[in-house]
């Protein structure tokens, strides 16, 4: 049963009262750690601006710390998820309480921009590899008018002159010998490198990919896992009770038969988090 559910039953009303107050907190945490900060990154066009960020390393060590200091609570540590340009650092905690499970999940989702960094290697970078581009579609284009010529040429030397595509086709298919010789008398007449431009080509992307940087945004916002699903930015402090049936976890239950010693063990745990977090 999620915690702050609206109920008349004063157990569950105290549940959702400190629930609320934890989830307040942990806002409160993730402002603070989310306080953007202005950094200079490079446009593609090389011009410079800035831009704001957030260091989302200092969430998980948040995490970290709650998991060193809260003993008492079981997690597999934190996790990290990052689709495209979504990303998400999240841990989810549980802890047994007599025949009951409470279970707490922090998140916080983000989402990534690439910029450059302000090097003055991009725009060199980018001149050179414009520029081996224009070249390479120049050559590509003065190459294949230059196979065409002298397959027209060689055909008509063996007696077929104005011959349609199929037939084109069907020679160049089939006459490995002739589609060597071609590829021969074209390899001489050109001194252009292209495996050479391509490996060029590789190495300035490579380059590129090296000088860019990541800057992160987000909102201190608590959203629902509904909203997290659709990826909206925010955060999320939200907490469980379930009951324990032959090992099986069961969300719905009655709250009158929960035994008053596992009730003020559960509302202690809340308490003890209120207090870690209040420090």
């Amino acid at each position: 049963m999620r915690l702050g559910t609206k109920t008349a039953d004063d157990f569950f009303g105290a549940l959702a009262e400190k629930s609320d107050k934890i989830s307040k907190l942990f806002q409160k945490r993730i402002e603070s750690l989310t306080e953007p900060i202005k950094t200079k990154v490079m446009l593609g066009d090389t011009s410079i601006i800035d831009q704001t960020t957030f260091d989302p390393s200092k969430t998980g060590e948040f995490y970290e710390w709650i998991l060193k200091t809260m003993k008492d609570w079981e997690s597999d540590g934190v996790s990290r998820t990052a689709e495209e340009d979504l990303r998400r650092v999240f841990v989810k905690l549980e802890k047994r309480i007599g025949n009951y499970l409470l279970l707490w999940h922090m998140s916080l989702q983000y989402h990534a921009l690439l910029y450059y960094k302000p090097d003055s290697k991009v725009p060199k970078i980018q001149k050179e590899l414009a520029d081996l581009l224009d070249g390479t579609k120049t050559k590509e284009k003065e190459l294949a008018d230059l196979t065409d010529s002298i397959i027209r040429e060689r055909l008509e030397a063996i007696g077929y002159k104005d011959i349609d595509e199929q037939k084109l086709f069907e020679i160049l298919f089939n006459e490995d010998g002739f589609r060597e010789q071609i590829g021969q008398e074209v390899s001489s007449k050109t001194d252009f490198d292209f495996k050479a431009k391509e490996r060029r080509k590789v190495e300035l992307f490579n380059e590129l990919d090296s000088l860019l940087v990541e800057t992160y945004q987000t909102t201190s916002v608590l959203i629902d896992e509904n909203r997290l699903v659709t990826g909206e930015e925010g955060c999320i402090c939200t907490f469980d009770l379930d009951f324990l049936k032959k090992n099986t976890r069961v969300a719905i239950f009655e709250p009158r038969r929960v035994p008053e010693k596992t009730k003020h063990e559960i509302l202690d745990s809340l308490d003890e988090i209120i207090k870690t977090l209040s420090t």
